[in-house]
């Protein structure tokens, strides 16, 4: 298993650009199955997870073609199998996105119930509820979903009972194809499900009121194809603004949307950071100043994001002050937490609150990653720490962030990769 070698105390320094956003590709891959025409998909990151979504349909005979300049031409017209295997499933959660699409193409699908990273049960039953109410027949048996439909799907009033990103892209995915108009309440308005929506209507489909609790959707009888361009990682985008703010630095970030990350700079403002934006860039200066800690709560978006909280807690360690942060999205996500008190953080975990204590540095050691956000918070913590930190098992980094030690490097970072 590869690791990464930090040696801490740089400030970064630099211009870096972002990738496309891997939680905006992954459904609009997905999305393709909709249509036998060719998509063309464009700015996708180059991680794990990419790879996997196009090995899961390509098992399934979809034919896929990757050019230059990050793009792939998908055509799901050859498509001779409707079964999304565990060993492929296993290793992403985001494979349960293209139940939606087979079902209301295909009329069936069989897909393993999904794997992924250890943050805490997001159940698909939501899903399954939401594609029953739209006339689907479903059973859960041998650890698959064997889900089918005579004709097509019906539209429906479908009311989320909770707020969940995966399965309002999965119904409005299926609904776009669907017979009559779909209506979905409490939807999540992530900037990604944006994306879907637009991509979906690139691709014919009639959809409004994304980025909204409310989207309708009026099934259409057929999709085509249409050229689309993945968002930018917003996430990623945070990340490395964060890193540069724990170590004092100053960063340009290119290629990326200041407008879908406002509770993000607002705290990073709130640390201490000058920041600058334009269109498409962003910029952060710390002046050499040691961050100010700040506290947050997490909830879907627009509010501060569940995917940036570990980021915060390791900026959190070597602030000035003390700040808590308190998850309401996920139960299980501060495991990084105790690696991190390896290297000297005055951390506390009461039930869904992390309470932090700066401290003016850290210790390097060797440490462990548990999934991908934590992996991200314990490279933030090694580049601020004092002397070598090893973190391991850093595939999940991985599925998450493109060339991160290289990117990492163009600011000036001690960080290399170790293969195992």
């Amino acid at each position: 298993m590869d690791k990464l070698e930090i040696h801490g105390g740089i400030p970064l320094t630099g211009e870096i650009r972002i990738a496309g956003a891997k939680n905006s590709a992954l459904p609009i891959m997905a999305s393709t199955l909709l249509t036998k025409d060719t998509v063309k998909v464009s700015n996708l990151p180059h991680l794990y997870d990419i790879t996997t979504m196009l090995e899961l349909l390509g098992c399934m005979g979809v034919e896929s073609i990757v050019g230059e300049k990050l793009g792939v031409e998908i055509c799901s017209e050859p498509i001779k199998h409707f079964n999304a295997p565990y060993e492929l499933v296993k290793t992403m959660r985001a494979s349960i996105l293209v139940l939606g699409p087979m079902l209301a193409h295909y009329g069936q699908a069989q897909v393993a119930l999904p794997g992924g990273c250890a943050i805490g049960s997001r159940p698909v039953n939501l899903h399954l509820t939401a594609l029953k109410k739209m006339g689907a027949d479903i059973v859960v048996e041998n650890g698959y979903i064997e889900a089918k439909i005579n004709g097509r799907l019906k539209g429906a009033h479908i009311f989320m009972d909770l707020v969940t990103v995966t399965g309002t892209e999965n119904v409005m995915m299926a609904a776009s194809l669907a017979d009559g108009v779909t209506i979905i309440e409490n939807a999540a308005r992530e900037p990604e499900v944006v994306d879907l929506a637009r991509c979906l209507r690139a691709m014919g489909a009639e959809i409004k009121g994304e980025g909204s609790d409310t989207i309708t959707i009026n099934g259409v009888k057929r999709l085509h194809g249409c050229e689309y361009s993945v968002m930018p990682d917003r996430i990623e985008t945070g990340t490395y603004l964060i890193a540069v703010a724990a170590t004092r630095g100053k960063i340009k970030v290119k290629d990326t949307r200041p407008s879908i990350l406002e509770a993000v700079l607002s705290k990073l403002e709130e640390a201490g950071a000058q920041i600058e934006i334009g269109e498409d860039w962003i910029s952060l200066d710390m002046k050499g100043k040691r961050p100010q800690a700040v506290s947050l709560t997490t909830a879907p978006y627009p509010a501060f994001p569940t995917d940036m909280q570990a980021q915060f807690t390791a900026l959190n360690a070597v602030a000035e002050g003390s700040g808590t942060i308190t998850e309401t999205v996920f139960e299980n996500r501060f495991m990084h937490v105790h690696e991190m008190i390896r290297m000297g953080a005055d951390m506390k975990v009461e039930g869904n609150t992390v309470m932090v204590n700066g401290k003016q540095s850290l210790k390097g050691a060797p440490v462990m990653a548990t999934d991908l956000r934590a992996s991200a918070s314990l490279i933030i913590a090694g580049l601020v720490a004092e002397s070598q930190t090893t973190v391991d098992r850093i595939y999940h980094i991985d599925r998450g962030y493109e060339c991160i030690e290289e990117k990492l490097q163009l600011l000036g970072a001690k960080i290399k990769r170790l293969p195992s």
